[in-house]
């Protein structure tokens, strides 16, 4: 397999000692303790991180309230916040490459894919927020006080930063959530603490590079690395942090809102999902099978969003299952860095054992392999997989494998199929491939999930808010909304 030579500032970046950004100082843990990042095409050694434990977490959310409350990033003008974010912007531009090169060796991703979706959405949505900054509005009232009747009043209400973020992201796309957290949270004022995953903390750290670059302060982008036990936790739990948002599966996603609750820290929430992709009889069906393949097979299928689950009328669901299996298998798996693989390794081995458990749980059950159906090595390899002949209520269907897999259903009208997709506790996205837009858009609002797209899936714009019902979460990302969740409202009365 012939790969890619690394660019020089790729190089640069492994051969040196990697550390935290703590305010302004690039510190080791306090205990001395590391983590060990391994490369999933290979399984061998990447790098070594600090493994932050909560004395470290307390440091870097005392540097990030002293930036809020008493530092040159407290007394910043909108346009100075707007100008930071685009230099930054800017900065991630110039090191794409390198940034693209980190995600695929330390996620298993395609550096290609990596350049042109990961940093490239990151770039976009940086520039879209820092144009936020200056648009943070409030409001005045004219007030009516029955008990005064005769006093004058002028009442306006401000909305502010929200104060210290708190921010834990997974390990699918860890740049561009590292992104999505820090965009808004910037753009309002807010300082940050970051908690990348245990698995994938090295754009993290890359990223930190440039905010320095960029002239933040000290203080306002601070980056913790560790496990989610002790440097998540303890992030999670801290009392100086007012606001805190997440990225990752609902099993975790529970524990950090009932840790919020504690402090009634404010939460959002972007969790798992398991989202229906939708084929009408009526519906271009090679464009369908391939944008059905594309849904799941996507970053290894490990995409919270992911069309995982396939409903197609019946009387086609064979062939389109058939022109999908057909895509699986032509499908060239290996590592990211060789620009003519089409799927790289899942993030690690406890994946891999999951996603493929998953599968042989499926045959127990009586499902049919379609296609794939086995790991390989070396390095954490699943193969495209489709699962037919797979009950509703069985766990493939009701519960986030997050790996390749898509289980196949057949249904046959239009309130049956509405009713398969909304049985299900995640309720994150959802897709119609149909050239019937009544049909359509009587559909949609009968559809329990956070977004709907139609002939596409996944698609994603920075403007557009992104988030879930149910189980997939609380809250939104992107999109005007994201500024309303790191920001909070003031209420103000003045007597004339």
């Amino acid at each position: 397999m012939e790969t890619l030579p690394l660019h020089r500032k790729t190089l640069d970046f492994l051969a040196r000692p990697q550390r935290m950004l703590i305010g302004a100082q690039w510190l080791d843990a306090a205990n001395g303790n590391s983590l060990q990042v391994r490369n999933p095409a290979t399984g061998e050694p990447l790098a070594s991180v600090p493994s932050a434990s909560a004395a470290d977490v307390d440091r870097a959310v005392q540097a990030a309230r002293t930036a809020f409350y008493d530092s040159a990033w407290s007394r910043t003008r909108p346009r100075e916040r707007q100008n930071l974010l685009w230099r930054l912007a800017d900065l991630i531009e110039r090191d794409a490459d390198v940034l693209a090169e980190l995600e695929c060796l330390n996620n298993g991703k395609s550096a290609q894919v990596a350049r042109a979706m990961d940093v490239q959405l990151c770039i976009d949505f940086l520039r879209y927020m820092a144009g936020w900054a200056t648009k943070i509005e409030g409001s005045t009232v004219e007030p009516s006080l029955p008990l005064m009747p005769n006093e004058d009043f002028h009442a306006y209400i401000r909305r502010e930063a929200v104060g210290v973020v708190g921010a834990i992201v997974a390990w699918n796309f860890p740049l561009l959530l590292a992104c999505w957290k820090l965009g808004p949270a910037l753009a309002s004022g807010c300082t940050l603490v970051l908690k990348p995953a245990d698995e994938t903390p090295l754009s993290a750290l890359k990223l930190a590079e440039l905010v320095l670059e960029a002239g933040y302060p000290a203080g306002v982008f601070n980056v913790v690395t560790g496990t989610g036990l002790n440097a998540g936790a303890a992030l999670s739990s801290h009392p100086g942090v007012d606001k805190l948002t997440f990225t990752g599966s609902t099993e975790v996603g529970k524990q950090i809102g009932k840790a919020a609750m504690d402090n009634m820290t404010r939460v959002t929430l972007e969790l798992g999902g398991k989202s229906p992709t939708i084929v009408l009889a009526d519906a271009d069906l090679q464009q369908a099978a391939a944008g059905a393949a594309s849904a799941i097979f996507f970053n290894q299928g490990q995409v919270c969003c992911a069309g995982s689950r396939l409903y197609v009328q019946r009387k086609h669901f064979d062939n389109v299952v058939a022109d999908i299996a057909a895509i699986a298998n032509g499908m060239k798996l290996g590592n990211g860095l060789d620009p003519s693989v089409q799927m790289g390794p899942l993030i690690s081995a406890k994946q891999q054992d999951r996603v493929t458990g998953y599968i042989n749980l499926g045959r127990e059950l009586g499902s049919t392999v379609a296609c794939g159906g086995e790991g390989f090595g070396p390095g954490y390899f699943v193969q495209p997989t489709v699962l037919v002949d797979v009950d509703q209520r069985h766990r493939l269907v009701q519960e986030e494998i997050f790996g390749p897999v898509l289980v196949a259903m057949p249904f046959d009208d239009i309130d049956e199929v509405v009713r398969l997709a909304n049985d299900n506790p995640y309720g994150l996205g959802a897709s119609i491939w149909s050239n019937d837009l009544g049909a359509v858009h009587r559909m949609i609002p009968r559809i329990r999930s956070g977004s709907v797209w139609v002939n596409c899936h996944s698609a994603l714009d920075p403007a557009l808010p992104f988030g879930g019902h149910k189980l997939s979460g609380i809250g939104r990302e992107m999109g005007a909304a994201a500024i309303e969740h790191y920001t909070e409202l003031k209420t103000v009365m003045i007597k004339l």
